[in-house]
């Protein structure tokens, strides 16, 4: 579900510190410039567990044109960091139990479940949320959407509606695919 209501949440991505796999602090703004794909997920989560090859193919094929995948798994750092080697997750993440919900909690959607997904443009807006797994043709959908606002073509309200009438035009063969 991509929610085209945002008004709970903040216009621009919050600034929240989190550790990576070594522990050390990293703030999620440390990608400026950047239209950021901040997923949060946790490595008991099955959508969370399915989506993230997708995760990894558009870090790999978007990543040149300024798009950064950044996990925030809210979970406890031996199991993330174990599973992150298993499966080869080779964008950033970042690890917080207690800490990790705080940051949720500042976007302002209460308890929600996982996944989630925060779209932002390359200047720090929030552009879309996607609720529960992404799918490729979503994630397209979604994308195109940050890339109108970057260009300017669209602001990130606008870029809201369009994104939100494509995905419900499409919305049985996005369940499937």
């Amino acid at each position: 579900m991509c929610s085209s209501d945002l008004s709970a949440l903040p216009t621009i991505l919050p600034d929240f510190t989190l550790g990576d796999l070594t522990g050390a602090p990293r703030s999620i703004r440390s990608w400026p410039g950047k239209s950021m794909i901040v997923n949060f997920w946790a490595t008991w989560c099955a959508p969370c567990r399915r989506e993230i090859p997708l995760l990894r193919e558009l870090q790999k094929q978007h990543g040149g044109e300024g798009f950064q995948v950044v996990g925030v798994a809210v979970d406890i750092r031996e199991d993330v960091a174990k599973f992150v080697q298993e499966i080869g997750i080779d964008y950033p993440v970042l690890v917080g139990k207690q800490d990790g919900l705080d940051a949720v909690n500042k976007f302002g959607q209460g308890s929600i479940g996982f996944p989630f997904t925060v779209f932002t443009d390359d200047q720090g807006r929030i552009v879309l949320f996607h609720l529960g797994e992404i799918k490729k043709a979503q994630a397209d959908v979604l994308l195109g959407a940050v890339r109108e606002v970057n260009s300017g073509k669209l602001t990130p309200e606008a870029a809201r509606v369009v994104a939100a009438k494509q995905l419900q035009a499409m919305a049985p063969e996005a369940d499937e695919g």
